[in-house]
């Protein structure tokens, strides 16, 4: 079973930028799509950004197209999530989870998560 562990967040001002990281214990890395999403206070989980096994297939949820880029490196065992023209509303929690198997799936397979990591942006 694949373990996650995030890093990287923290207090930026808006407009600013933080890249998260996802590092796996697993060998197999390469066997899972990863996907991150964040929960903010009050409200539910939501999904950010999608990539597949090699990270030839990616996806975005609309409030962060255009910002937001994920990609990954398998010889680390590492997905990342580079955020750029922080806003307030992406203050929360950021998690990144794992999925086994090709493609990038529906958020309810992603099975395997992380601990979180906290992503405050000041107005």
């Amino acid at each position: 079973q694949v373990q996650l562990v995030e890093s990287g967040g923290g207090l930026v001002q808006a407009g600013g930028s933080l890249r998260l990281s996802c590092a796996a214990s697993e060998r197999t890395f390469n066997k899972y799509a990863i996907g991150w999403f964040r929960q903010a206070p009050g409200k539910e989980r939501e999904s950010v950004s999608f990539i597949d096994l090699v990270g030839r297939s990616s996806s975005y949820v609309d409030p962060v197209k255009g910002r937001f880029t994920i990609s990954r490196d398998n010889a680390k065992n590492t997905v990342y999530l580079q955020m750029n023209s922080l806003k307030p509303e992406d203050t929360a929690v950021y998690y990144c989870a794992a999925r086994l198997g090709y493609g990038l799936g529906a958020p309810d397979e992603y099975r395997y998560w992380g601990q979180g990591t906290q992503v405050t942006v000041s107005s």
